[in-house]
């Protein structure tokens, strides 16, 4: 006897290709604003995506190193301008 339905939507794959995607959508987004938010959510959820074996690599490792940049345009600019945020 089985208590609940069968599944009818297959998750895992499609659910880390979306994560793969929304890194790099969100480290590009983050080079220009939110970069102290951005930049290690996109870190993370590549990172989730790799580990979970997504079809789209290429998008995780590009949000991934879009992620670092964020964090490295962060700290260029906090160093340059001795504060935590900056602007153009």
């Amino acid at each position: 006897m089985q208590l609940t339905a069968p599944a009818k939507r297959r998750t895992g794959i499609h659910d880390t290709d979306g994560m793969a995607v929304a890194s790099f959508v969100l480290g590009l987004l983050g080079l220009l604003v939110l970069n102290i938010f951005l930049g290690p959510i996109a870190i993370a959820l590549a990172t989730i995506a790799l580990w979970r074996g997504t079809n789209r690599r290429f998008r995780a490792y590009l949000g991934l190193g879009l992620g670092v940049a964020d964090l490295v345009v962060l700290a260029a600019f906090m160093q340059a301008d001795n504060t935590i945020s900056w602007s153009f």
